[in-house]
């Protein structure tokens, strides 16, 4: 089965397979094209293709970038993939956080012409400065712009991350403050702001962003909303246990660093359908290692069921099977 021909058949599927409910409540949901970045509410209603394709959900490009208000002065912005080997078909995110002390922003963008937009788009939010950044996930989709924050911009990011990004180039310099800890506390004009590091998931160097008193917690890269686990450098057993241990957190709500903003409702449900989507890759992984198939031939013969429809799940499953048959001969270090 050809990767287009999944692609097709995950569009025409979608709707049947869906875990969450669907129906004429998805039709009254449809965009309308901004001329400027846009604030929204968080959406309520549970009514909406269980979908990361902006197609599928029946949005354009030019709907985006927007920004969803998640509490007060707390706000995810919402770009879409610009990467010239990747369609634009779902979104990245970044978390922002405003205090009367100043900014934290959360995970950038892949390019600095995305990044000086946010950082206009928070301009229009507060006339307070941007302060911190961290970096939750290091792949270039989320730092490739990191440069184009303002120059006084603190960086924060974790040890497996800073070894990594030290070694980029850059239209500047760019200074990344080691966080070796598994717990940072910032407090920002009577906001407290968690770093935490709950495990290594998608990248190895992963991040999450907690705030105590609204009970929000930035997931990063650990969770995609509806968008096939992309595993090409992570650890997926220590993945399914980072989500788990996010999960007993309770937190009010979790955010993904990609796949659309949802209702709180949606998106708590979703944490726990990528995990079991990643516990599937996993067990289908070492089901297939076991019985010595090729891990070339693999993904031929890999039962997913109804992850199989999610955004993107042809082009990420065969990552996703080397790295299940690495993690089973030991090679994950």
């Amino acid at each position: 089965m050809t990767r287009g021909f999944m692609r097709t058949l995950c569009a025409i599927a979608l709707g049947a397979w869906a875990c969450g409910p669907t129906g004429p409540g998805a039709a009254a949901q449809e965009p309308q094209p901004a001329a400027t970045t846009r604030v929204r509410s968080l959406p309520t209603s549970t009514h909406v293709l269980r979908t990361a394709d902006v197609t599928v959900r029946g949005y354009t490009e030019q709907d985006f970038p927007r920004i969803t208000k998640i509490a007060d002065n707390v706000y995810v912005y919402e770009s879409l993939q610009h990467q010239p080997n990747i369609e634009p078909v779902f979104t990245t995110n970044c978390l922002i956080v405003v205090t009367s002390e100043g900014v934290l922003i959360a995970d950038g963008l892949e390019n600095e012409e995305l990044v000086r937009r946010l950082v206009a788009d928070v301009a229009r939010l507060t006339p307070q400065p941007i302060r911190y950044f961290v970096v939750g996930a290091d792949h270039g989709d989320h730092t490739g712009g990191n440069a184009a924050f303002p120059p006084d911009t603190v960086y924060w990011a974790s040890t497996a991350s800073k070894a990594k990004l030290d070694q980029r180039t850059t239209s500047r310099p760019v200074h990344y403050q080691e966080i070796a800890q598994q717990k940072t506390v910032l407090h920002l004009g009577g906001t407290e702001i968690q770093i935490l590091n709950l495990g290594r998931a998608h990248t190895g160097g992963d991040l999450e962003v907690y705030l105590p008193a609204q009970k929000i917690l930035w997931m990063s890269e650990a969770f995609f909303n509806r968008l096939f686990p992309s595993t090409y450098s992570a650890y997926p057993g220590e993945w399914i246990a980072t989500l788990r241990a996010a999960e007993a957190m309770q937190a009010w709500i979790y955010l993904p660093a990609h796949g659309f903003i949802d209702s709180r409702a949606v998106l708590n449900e979703e944490l726990i359908n990528f995990r079991l989507c990643l516990e599937r890759l996993v067990s289908e992984g070492q089901r297939l290692h076991d019985a010595h198939v090729p891990v070339e031939s693999a993904e031929r013969v890999a039962a997913l069921g109804q992850y199989a429809y999610w955004t993107r799940a042809a082009y990420n499953l065969p990552d996703g099977l080397r790295r299940v048959y690495m993690q089973a001969d030991g090679q994950l270090k």
